[in-house]
This record gives C-alpha cells, structure tokens and sequence, in this order.
C-alpha cells in the first residue's frame, strides 16, 4: 500500500511547510498532501512543495467545488501540475452546507447534481479539451491552453455512497475521512465500482498512552460527529465517537491497524500524525517504511 503524509498546515508559515516536506521526501513518502482548512491555499502552495521535495507526489484533500469554477479548478491543477513536473492528486469535495452557505452564501440545492455537473465539466478541461455544460447548478463552456500539462487525478472526498458511486463514475477514486476498515470494506469499495484509488486518511499516533492520544482527538475533532454526513460514516463503521477512528498503539498496533486498512481495499494511507512532537516523529518513521 502506497503511503502519503498530510503536511501540517495550520498556523505554520511556508518555511514551515517546506521543511516537513524535506523531511518527508527523506523518509520515503510517495505523496504530500495538502488540506484546505481556511489558510494557505492547497493547490497554489503545491509548487513550494514540489522545489523542495522534487519528484514526490503532490495532492489536495480537499479543494471545496463550490467556491471554484471547475474552469478556474482546471487551471489552478494543470498549471500546478506543469510547474513540479510532478504527479498532482487533484482532491475535491463538496464540503457542507454549514460552510457552503454560511460561509460563502452559495447554494447547497442538490449538492451530488453539482457535483456531478462539475466533473462532466473538470474531466474534459483536464484532458486538453473544451466543456461544453450547461446545467441546472452551473455553465462550463470553454477550452485551456496549457500545452505540456499532464492530466492530474481527480479523486472525490466521499463520505457517502452516492458520491462515491459518482466518483466512481466520472473520478479516479476516492479520499476517505473518519471511515475505518469495516466503512471502507462494506460501503466504500463496493460503492466505488471499477475505480480504483482508495485513499484512506487516517489520525495515526504510535505512542505508549493510547487514552490520552484518544481523549486528545475527541477534544479536537470530537464535534465532527454531531455533522450529518460524517455521523452516517461513523455508523456505518461501527463508531460511536470520532476518536474511536484514530489509529493509536505502540508499532505492531499501529503497523497491524493499518493492515487492517488495506486488507478492506485501501489502496494509499493518508497519514495524519497527531500526539507529542517525540510521538508524531515515531509515527512518521513507522510509516514510511
């Protein structure tokens, strides 16, 4: 199973980012992974990776749709794409409404008929050819020029086998959040269909106080539970808290929880180190080996 790392973007400044993915690309990671949380933007500071960590994949989990045109989308992932000369994981969702609306006063009407719309849209702009869409939820009708662009991936933050029944329709795969072995075995995988990408992220912490590393992501993620979307993924996985997602353990637990993952069909670990600084080291060096 190929394994990324998520870059820690949050509060941190560009040297930041820059040197964890140095050290990444140390280790051996195959992929960076960048969130888009409300700071740096993902897919511009995805060439700041690329000069500092040469070669390695390069990925977004996940770019929001509705505040992007898939025109301006295609643009901002070809050119990211042409400027590393390296593979671009180009990861989009719809987000929530709470955000959507709240947030960016768009219209969250029929969110999988928008989704849906967007990559008829994305999907030939990515391949060097003209949309020509016109929807109930948007209009696509124009061409790039962006010659030498190689076709980035386009994989869907699912939470939801609708989605990820589209996704696997018109995307690559999809990147799962808060979805354990048995969501991505039972729901995930067999939703998906023929594509063939599971990127499955996941709250790793090797450490020897597996309470604490729990009580630490119920204090910080725990509200994600009470949102409708990830409270069906917690329920189809068997979940009552957010917490009970988290991968935390000394090495053989951490290495036998992960196996887990991939026997259910995950193709890619999304790692997402969380715990002590000494903890969060141990965890990036368990797992890219």
């Amino acid at each position: 199973m190929r394994t990324g790392i998520l870059i820690d973007e949050l509060g941190v400044g560009f040297d930041g980012l820059t040197a964890q993915a140095r050290e990444a690309a140390k280790l051996g990671y195959d992929t960076l992974w960048l969130a888009q949380r409300g700071g740096w933007d993902a897919l511009t500071a995805l060439p700041a990776l690329g000069a500092a960590a040469p070669g390695i994949g390069l990925g977004t989990c996940v770019v929001p749709t509705y505040p992007r045109h898939p025109i301006t989308m295609a643009a901002q992932a070809l050119t990211a794409q042409a400027a590393t000369g390296a593979p671009v994981h180009l990861g989009i969702g719809l987000s929530h409404r709470f955000i959507v609306e709240g947030e960016f006063g768009y219209s969250y009407d029929r969110p999988l008929r928008h989704l849906r719309e967007y990559l008829e849209a994305l999907n030939p702009l990515l391949r060097g050819e003209k949309a020509d869409v016109h929807g109930e939820t948007l209009t696509a009708a124009s061409g790039l020029n962006t010659p030498g662009a190689a076709r980035p991936q386009v994989l869907i933050g699912s939470v939801s086998p609708k989605s990820t029944r589209l996704a696997g329709e018109l995307a690559d795969g999809v990147i799962t959040t808060w979805a354990g072995p048995r969501a991505t075995g039972e729901f995930v995988v067999p939703a998906l269909g023929s594509a063939s990408r599971v990127v499955s992220g996941q709250l790793v912490c090797v450490t020897s106080d597996v309470d604490g590393a729990r009580k630490w992501v119920e204090e910080a993620y725990g509200a994600a539970a009470d949102v409708r979307a990830y409270r069906a993924v917690l329920d189809r996985g068997g979940h009552d808290r957010i917490s009970d997602t988290a991968i935390a353990g000394d090495e053989e637990t951490v290495r036998r929880q992960v196996k887990a993952l991939e026997d259910a069909g995950a193709t890619e670990l999304l790692v997402m180190p969380f715990g002590s600084p000494a903890e969060q080291a141990r965890t990036r060096e368990l797992l890219a080996a």
